[in-house]
This record gives C-alpha cells, structure tokens and sequence, in this order.
C-alpha cells in the first residue's frame, strides 16, 4: 500500500502546484530590479548637445532610464571645456549616481573623473576616453579603427593597384582620443608600407569649414592624391565639398555614429565610405551597464570595464535600408 500512498501524495502536490502556477507566480528578483533605481540619478555632460552623437546618446538613455524612476539631467557646455570642467564640479557637489561623460580630449577632465569617483560616483565615459580610466568606457576601439582604415587606404591607393600612393589625413582636436589614438593605429599600418606616402596630416578641430579649407588646399598642392581620411563625418562634409569643386577623383573614407546623414552622404557621393560606430548601440551598452552598475552596489573605481563598439564599413554598395539611424527631426 505504501506505493500506492506516495503517488498519491505526489499527485495531490502536483495538483496543489499547477492550481498555484494557473494563477501565476511573481519573479523573485523583480521587486529588487526596479527597487536598485529608485530615486537614482545621473547626469550627462557631453561636449556638446545639438549634433548626431550627442542627441543619439542622450534620447537613448533617456528611453531606457527615466521609465525605470532615475532622473536624467544633462549639462551642456556647448563646446567650452571650462565650462564642461565647472559642470563636472558642480555635479561632484551634487552627487548624482552616475556620472556620464564625454571627453573633449584625454587630459582636461581626467583629475575630476579620479575625484568623482571618490566622492561616491560611478563614472562611464562614453566614445572618447580619458587619460583616466574610470568604472567604464563605451565607445569605438580607436586605434583598432586607425589600423583598419590604414589597410583600407593601402588597398585602394597602393601603387600596385593603380593608385598614386599620396594620402591625407584630416583629424578633429588634436589632443582628443579619437584623433590622438586613431593616429596610432595609422601610423603602425603605415610603417609597413613605404610604398604610401602621407602627405598631409593636419586638424581641422571637427569643424567642416576648416576641414573643406583644408582639403581644397593639399588636392592643389597634390593633385594625384588618392585619398583623404577624415575623422568624423559632419565635418567631412566640407572635405567632400572641396573634393566635388576640385573635379578630381579623391577617395573619402570617414566616420561617425551611423545617422542617417551619413548614408545620404554616401549616396549622394560626398563620402567613399563610412566607419560606423553604432550610436543606439551605444547608448544601450550605457543604459545597459548603468543598469549593472546601480545593481551590483560595487565602490566607484573598483570596475574598469571597456565595451567596445563593433564597427561597420558602410559604402554605397552594401548599405541596406537600416543601415543607418534617424534622429526625430528627421522622420
């Protein structure tokens, strides 16, 4: 009979469980989920908002975070370190959560960062880096993408695939990491291929007016140059207007955050050729490790983590409907 009895049992505790798991059961983990961002905050210094970069990341935090109950605020210093370095300061004052930056170059902020940290903040840099490494950074393999776009410029200029072997380099802020890191990876490629000749290496300070000067400048003093590498595409804009009103055919690989801008430009022929460092990707890589971060409870400064974006080679042959990204003012 004791057989008979435990399955008994047993089927009277399956029954009791299925009428339980019919009216449904609450995930253990959720109350504590959304209790780690109650009442959070974090805040937002770019180097300035009003372009693709910036509005892309912020409207991305902004969408995955405020729904949970964190406040969002941004400080725009329009451009100006000084007042990007005040804001920064204030914000130590303040005291928000999580402090979301991102640098004008590797050196200005990289003693507030440290100081931040200390006082209790969790510190993301976001695309360019400090020379301070903080709890985390997002953002583009900057040398890794100078390499790349190294061979590419070899590929299509080498003398011996009927290319002339000049090329040009505009960069953005000298001293900011994507210039100061891409050039790394560049100059290691270039060092084994004497055969390229870089004629040109001058910055233009991400400004479209500088970078179109520029350009019109080094196509008249070489015009059998090849190709010219640019370091962001909204500046790139002038470099391929100077390209068009020399007549000549000057190859233009550039790069930026895959908005839609840049897939107009490659079909309307202002670039050759974009590097895409995704920026909603980017934002949920943010949103997603603020998330991490605000859970774990782990010390400001004791993570060092690095997320680097995976990158895409866009031109007007393999670009596909979705490869680029629309701001709102642009649907």
């Amino acid at each position: 009979m004791r057989p008979i009895k435990t399955c008994m049992i047993a089927a009277t505790f399956a029954l009791s469980a299925g009428a339980v798991l019919a009216q449904g059961i609450d995930d253990p983990t959720r109350a504590e989920y959304f209790e780690a961002f109650k009442g959070k905050t974090v805040a937002y210094v770019p180097v300035a908002m009003g372009f693709d970069l910036t509005e892309g990341w912020a409207a991305g935090l902004k969408e995955a975070l405020e729904p949970l109950g964190v406040k969002f605020e941004i400080r725009d210093p329009n451009w100006s370190t000084d007042a990007g370095a005040q804001a920064i300061t204030s914000l130590i004052s303040e005291k928000p959560d999580v402090l979301v930056v991102h640098n004008p170059d590797v050196q200005s902020y990289a003693r507030l960062l440290k100081k931040a940290e200390e006082a209790g903040i969790y510190v993301v840099q976001v695309n360019m880096r400090s020379s301070y490494s903080t709890d985390a950074f997002i953002g583009a393999d900057y040398v890794g993408m100078g390499g790349q776009i190294a061979e590419r410029l070899v590929e299509i200029c080498s003398p011996a695939n009927g290319g002339s072997g000049k090329i040009a380099v505009t960069q953005g802020v000298l001293t900011a990491a994507a210039s100061a890191y891409q050039m790394k990876g560049i100059m290691d490629v270039l060092a084994e291929h004497p055969e390229i000749e870089l004629v040109s290496n001058q910055a233009a300070d991400w400004d479209a007016t500088k970078a179109r000067n520029i350009a019109a400048t080094v196509i008249q003093q070489h015009p059998d140059l090849c190709a010219i590498a640019g370091f962001w595409d909204v500046m790139d804009v002038g470099t391929g207007a100077a390209i068009k009103e020399s007549g000549k055919d000057v190859y233009l690989i550039t790069q930026g955050g895959g908005n839609q801008s840049a897939c107009d430009g490659l079909e309307n022929g202002t670039y050759s050729e974009v590097v895409v460092y995704n920026v909603p990707g980017q934002a949920r890589d943010m949103a997603n490790m603020i998330k991490q971060m605000l859970q774990l409870k782990a010390e400001p400064g004791s993570m060092k983590t690095t997320l680097f974006t995976q990158l895409e080679f866009l031109t007007k042959d393999n670009m596909q409907p979705g490869s680029c990204w629309k701001m709102p003012s642009q649907q």
